[in-house]
């Protein structure tokens, strides 16, 4: 345990063999510093604004800048990053193991510099025109404890050269005119150390759960060595935020034993390893499923420039473009029905996952999502992480088809029969159809169709994967180019489902899904605004085309469900279906039998203003067996419960008639690839066990959704959340 007592002083810190610099030189180091740093500035110019600048008042909005998130109404908050959770304390009650590592760690000239550093401030003069070091972490920065204490309490984190300046000649100032123990204590209950703790006390709070008081050494120096970049050394994130912290602690240790702090033996003890860190306790705000929403709001962020630092600490008001009431219905329905699925077994529903995504065609913005109960029990968000999509997929390929010059009304084979080139054949659940056409092929789901089509384009699976990339499927998905590419081995995530199909009903334009509709800072000045605007990415007649067929599955097909929205609906269900090879022992037989594995059901509907995917899987991985449920079942019904309130007091808006011709006109044929025709589906199983049965969902449709067929073993692992 750290004595707080001991005096952190270079006087009691083993130094008084130093020689004390003297303070001409000092203030030629300083005096020089500033000229290299900002240019050809005189001398005297310098002496003048030395002399002449006041310690501003402290900033006023310090304890009021946590960035607050609101829904799209900007006025109905979501949650908050990171309030400053401070609690101040004396300087004599801050631990000396804790001021001892702050020293080593940030700055070990402290106790001797005038406040500022000849090195450091070259530096960040590098940083400032771009040729700084790319990695500081197991070094010293650019600013001395004073500078940084100034920067936060009295400025802004403004990077220019007057903010510098600035910065400069008040640490000078401060440095000649306040104690180096004021300045420390300030530092220590001001700086932010990461888990929305602002200074040591908290800090210890949030990291080790005690009070700073009963910081051991190790404790203390691991605290100092995360001051360096709270986002990227928190251990509780990942093996190489804790490898990197590692390498500033011992860092730490070493320059503790340079300045006399610690003995090399003292070192020892604790180098090679980290104290341990308690289980992370995540802050109650992100607890339920709306720590979904911000956790994707903080990466979005992230990702468009935006430091941990401004999030955390910025008071920035960031608007997103999630619809409280449309965010409400999501959870309500999602949580309802996979307590339905589960027969009402609340044990059996945390087996169950849902993952719901709905946007806005119109922009791409995400209007609702529904990623998991609790955000701080697990992490995964199921709204973002890609599943198989089975017949979800389907609608790429029609896209692929009318590209190629087919139209709705083309017909393909609906028989179960075996491609060429190929050992086993396609199947569908419903049995032989004949003669389809393209139309009918979508309405109902008929594999085999979908295939035949595929073989008859060429290079068609390609084709298929180049439509779904141009809907909004991201580039780098798991691919299944073979001729069953549209039975949906391909993994999609919900929100990218969402807005694939979002293309469809836009003609052909395309938006990137995001959360973050617009960022403004304390002042209320815009500073970033969420790109909602789209590119025309398919061609306009396939996409309506497409959207006409869909049309068709919500009104004869295995969708129809959807028709009681009451509004003009397109959609496609998709059920992931796996023969899997299952034995059995009856005294000395053993008995062999392909049994049907569910894998995942989905439901993607859309109106002209909106789209919502919605997607069921089981277990840890979301690679269990559903049993037998369909698209058709608890995902559509699902997608109904949330879009009566998504779309309540929506104008009821037609989609356009299609382009092309259409099954109600003279059909035509194309020609069909040499296939082997496979009368009906069957399965190899011993003479005391029967075929696996092709039943409808266990709440049939008035259609039924056959599974896709797929090879017995799946085909990847769901991805991080």
């Amino acid at each position: 345990m750290a004595d707080p007592k001991r005096s952190a002083s270079p006087k009691t810190k083993g130094l008084g063999g130093r020689k004390k610099t003297n303070p001409w030189v000092r203030a030629l180091i300083w005096v020089v510093s500033i000229l290299l740093s900002l240019g050809i500035i005189g001398v005297g110019a310098i002496a003048v604004a030395y002399s002449m600048i006041k310690l501003p008042d402290p900033n006023s909005d310090f304890q009021t800048n946590t960035s607050f998130v609101y829904y799209a109404d900007g006025k109905t908050k979501i949650g908050s990053f990171q309030v400053q959770n401070r609690q101040s304390i004396d300087y004599d009650k801050i631990p000396a193991d804790v001021k001892d590592a702050v020293v080593a760690a940030e700055n070990r000239t402290f106790w001797t510099d005038p406040g500022i550093s000849a090195t450091g401030l070259f530096r960040a003069t590098l940083g400032l025109i771009g040729l700084a070091p790319a990695d500081v972490t197991a070094t010293g920065g650019g600013s001395t404890i004073t500078q940084q204490y100034i920067k936060v309490m009295y400025l802004t984190q403004e990077k220019s050269f007057t903010r510098k300046a600035k910065e400069i000649l008040l640490a000078a100032k401060i440095g000649q005119e306040v104690s180096k123990e004021e300045i420390l204590a300030g530092y220590l209950n001001t700086v932010y150390f990461g888990r929305g703790a602002y200074g040591i006390e908290a800090a210890a709070q949030a990291y080790f759960q005690i009070p700073a008081s009963k910081l051991s050494l190790s404790q203390s120096v691991a605290l100092a060595a995360i001051l360096n970049s709270p986002g990227n050394l928190d251990p509780a994130k990942g093996k190489q935020q804790a490898a990197d912290l590692l390498e500033r602690y011992q860092y730490t240790l070493n320059g503790m034993v340079d300045l006399g702090n610690i003995t090399a033996a003292e070192r020892s003890e604790i180098y090679s390893k980290l104290p341990k860190f308690p289980k992370a306790t995540n802050d109650s705000r992100l607890g339920g499923p709306k720590g979904f929403l911000l956790s994707m709001v903080e990466r979005e962020l992230a990702a468009n420039g935006f430091t941990e630092e401004q999030v955390n600490g910025g008071g920035l008001k960031v608007v997103t473009t999630f619809d409280a009431d449309a965010q409400d219905a999501a959870v309500a329905s999602a949580q309802k029905n996979t307590l339905a699925m589960a027969a009402g077994n609340k044990k059996a529903a945390k087996k169950l996952h849902a993952g719901l995504a709905s946007v806005d065609n119109a922009t791409g913005g995400i209007l609702a999502l529904y990623g998991g109960p609790d955000f701080l029990a697990s992490q995964w968000n199921w709204a973002n992480n890609p599943r198989p999509t089975g017949s979800s997929f389907k609608p790429y390929a029609v896209a692929a088809g009318l590209l190629d010059g087919w139209t709705l009304n083309d017909r393909l084979n609906g028989n179960s029969f075996t491609p060429r080139g190929d050992s086993a054949p396609v199947r569908n659940a419903d049995g032989n159809h004949g003669s389809v056409t393209l139309q009918q092929a979508t309405t109902h789901s008929i594999n085999s169709a979908f295939v035949d089509l595929v073989s008859q384009i060429s290079n068609g699976p390609a084709k298929v994967q180049q439509m779904a990339q141009a809907a909004g499927v991201p580039v780098n998905s798991q691919w299944d180019l073979s001729n069953r590419i549209p039975l949906g081995n391909t993994e999609v995530s919900p929100v990218n489902q969402a807005n694939s199909y979002a293309t469809f009903a836009n003609l052909g334009v395309r938006h990137n899904p995001h959360v973050v509709a617009e960022v403004f800072d304390n002042t209320n000045k815009s500073l970033f605004k969420g790109d909602s605007a789209g590119k025309q990415t398919m061609d306009a007649d396939v996409a309506n085309d497409v959207t006409y067929a869909l049309t068709k599955v919500t009104q004869d097909g295995t969708g129809s469900r959807a028709a009681a929205l009451g509004y003009p609906v397109a959609g496609k269900t998709g059920t992931v279906g796996y023969g899997v090879e299952k034995t059995r022992k009856v005294g000395k037989q053993t008995y062999t039998s392909i049994v049907r594995e569910t894998r995942a059901v989905w439901f993607v509907g859309y109106t002209k203003q909106i789209t919502t995917a919605v997607v069921y899987v089981k277990g840890d991985e979301g690679t269990g067996d559903l049993g037998r449920t369909y698209g058709s079942g608890f995902p559509l019904l699902t997608w109904l419960d949330y879009m009566r309130v998504a779309m309540h007091g929506k104008e009821r808006l037609a989609f356009d008639p299609p382009t092309h011709r259409t099954s109600t006109q003279t059909p035509t044929a194309k020609p069909k690839p040499t296939v082997t025709p496979t009368p009906t589906p069957s399965v190899s199983v011993t003479p005391t066990e029967t075929a696996p049965p092709t039943d409808p969902p266990t709440t049939a449709p008035p259609a039924t959704e056959p599974p896709t067929t797929a090879p017995p073993t799946d085909t990847g692992t769901p991805k991080a959340p």
